[in-house]
């Protein structure tokens, strides 16, 4: 009949076809599957320049995990930190910028950017959450150390051309979207093809009538037997066609359902707006401004204080103010230095409270990306009768945190609640919010320490257990009382740019600053000696006066301001003090 070639025809065409559809999808699954990875690498002729960055953007473009390779003459750093901070070290020096990838994903695009010829080592620098050091090579593998953005910064020595040649690997796409449906739909053709091959339309049986004998009834049954095979003819392709028409429907059905399952697998998650591991919960009135991330990591901060803690215990141990350099600074560094050498002279002269970095009771880090930064730390080691707070302060980008101020918080004080994972400052003359502003805090305690009847007796308080400011007046009127053959005076002043201040949980502040205690003496009558104690002797040279005597004494404090519109007066959190001057008139 005429219809078996043409299904046989129909049919080997549809296995045929669905083979090689089936080896397609497989090829792309195998031999033709895309690289796990990419591989691209900086231009050989880029300019060499002291310092290289390795563009933040760079570690999440391609998605998961990224690894470079380095290769340079001698040894070379790799640091990690945030991209202002990086950006803010390299300065003005001249520098290569790596910022992306060629459109073949085979090239990094590097930008240049003149400038100074040479830098600082940035080895060891406070800003960098981690660094890693090698001699000619380096394979690094690009982790995010906490949420938010991270650069790299690549450098020799600072002087000398960074390291040139870069490669970096990132995953590459290795999504086959049409590796399944192919195998999907040649299965389909190839059991089509079969289906044709065993599958028989049914015809219509030719009717049965007249005589067999008559020459009437044979022509009738020629004709009917005639139309009987155009009809079966006529069936068996209406039955072909059928088929054909159910394989395409159900092709089509195949791919729109892969389709949209591909593209559903494809689509991406919403992106996080604003996590990162600086971000107060919100609503606190602590919380840094929006897209700040702390100065510090956890990390980073213990690592500094323990290098602080170890500078100064190296220089209390030798009585040498040469050591703290590095680590100390400001009024602490002042105090340290008078009392080395006040303690050379005289045995009996107490030493300043030793710095520990541990135990680490509490850390207050700030958002503020600008400089100077200030942080706190409040530890309580060996040596520590009373937990200490630490003020560290880091001037300029390429400038280490120094201790700045070592003071005792006061017996039976609460250190007040201040969120851990980054808080505001404020400017010392910034009120917003609180019951007074910095400098008016500093300038209160100042006056409450200078006065009996100050006006910030009641606005100023202070614990039963740890009475600073009730000793301070008692020690004063003692003196003018018992002081017959002198004049006395005493005052106490705010030093200019030492105030600190952290915003606290409750939407109060935590001031600290110095103040300068000024203890001045003359003679009552021509002939009248003073005479001052053997630590002031040291530094003024001798132990007698008949022309008067200055005493100059360097205050470390902190006080807690309460938010605007409470009715509790201020507190005296922590107070200690050092002699730092002494001479005659």
């Amino acid at each position: 009949m005429i219809g078996i070639p043409l299904r046989f025809k129909t049919a080997v065409a549809l296995v045929l076809l669905g083979l090689l559809t089936l080896l397609a999808g497989i090829g792309q699954k195998t031999i033709w599957a895309p690289a796990e990875t990419v591989t691209a690498t900086a231009p050989a002729d880029s300019k060499a320049a002291p310092l290289t960055v390795i563009d933040h953007k760079l570690r999440t473009l391609e998605g998961g995990t990224v690894t470079i390779k380095v290769k340079g003459e001698g040894s070379f750093l790799l640091a990690a930190g945030r991209p202002d901070d990086v950006t803010a070290w390299v300065g003005k020096t001249a520098h290569n910028t790596v910022t992306g990838l060629s459109e073949d994903k085979k090239a990094l695009q590097v930008e240049r950017a003149d400038g100074e010829a040479k830098a600082p080592s940035p080895a060891g620098s406070d800003l960098w959450v981690s660094s890693e050091t090698a001699s000619g090579e380096l394979d690094y593998t690009w982790s995010a150390p906490a949420d938010g953005d991270w650069s790299l910064l690549l450098a020799s020595d600072g002087t000398k051309p960074a390291p040139s040649s870069i490669s970096m690997t990132f995953p590459n796409d290795t999504s086959t979207p049409w590796a399944v449906p192919l195998m999907i739909i040649g299965g389909l053709l190839m059991l089509a093809g079969a289906a044709l091959l065993v599958l028989k339309p049914k015809g219509r049986t030719p009717g049965q009538g007249g005589s067999a004998g008559g020459l009437g009834n044979q022509f009738a049954k020629r004709a009917r037997a005639k139309a009987t095979a155009r009809a079966s003819a006529k069936a068996g392709t209406g039955s072909g066609t059928r088929l054909s028409m159910l394989v395409a429907l159900s092709t089509a059905a195949v791919l729109a359902g892969t389709s949209v399952a591909a593209q559903a697998s494809q689509t991406p998650e919403p992106a996080a707006t604003g996590a990162s591991s600086g971000a107060a919960p919100s609503g606190s009135a602590s919380a840094p401004a929006a897209g700040e991330s702390p100065v510090l990591l956890d990390a980073q901060f213990r690592r500094i204080l323990e290098q602080v803690a170890s500078a100064a215990d190296a220089g209390d141990a030798a009585k040498d103010a040469k050591k703290l350099a590095a680590r100390v600074a400001g009024t602490e560094l002042e105090v340290r230095t008078q009392n080395y050498k006040i303690r050379s002279r005289v045995a009996s002269y107490d030493a300043r409270m030793p710095v520990r970095s541990t135990k680490l009771l509490t850390t207050v880090v700030t958002g503020k990306r600008a400089w100077p930064r200030s942080v706190l730390a409040v530890t309580q080691g060996e040596g520590n009768v009373v937990p200490q707070l630490l003020t560290l302060v880091q001037s300029s980008p390429r400038e280490n945190y120094k201790l700045v101020g070592t003071t005792p918080l006061q017996p039976g004080t609460t250190f007040p609640s201040i969120e851990r994972s980054g808080t505001q400052t404020l400017a010392e003359d910034d009120k917003s919010g609180l019951l007074y502003s910095g400098e008016e805090a500093l300038a209160g305690l100042a006056d409450r320490l200078t006065k009996a009847n100050s006006t910030f007796k009641d606005k100023l308080v202070e614990g039963e257990s740890s009475p600073y400011i009730a000793d301070t007046l008692s020690y004063q009127a003692d003196v003018v009382k018992e002081g017959v053959n002198g004049k006395f005076s005493f005052s106490h002043k705010v030093v200019p740019g030492s105030t600190v201040v952290f915003r606290t949980a409750d939407g109060g502040a935590l001031v600290l600053g110095r103040l300068t205690f000024n203890f001045d003496g003359t003679p009552k009558s021509e002939g009248d000696k003073l005479s001052i104690g053997s630590d002031a002797a040291v530094l003024a040279g001798g132990k007698e006066t008949t022309s008067g005597m200055v005493l100059d004494f360097a205050e470390s404090m902190a006080v807690y301001v309460p938010p605007a519109g409470s009715k509790d007066p201020m507190k005296l959190v922590a107070a200690t003090r050092g002699l730092v001057g002494a001479k005659f008139k």
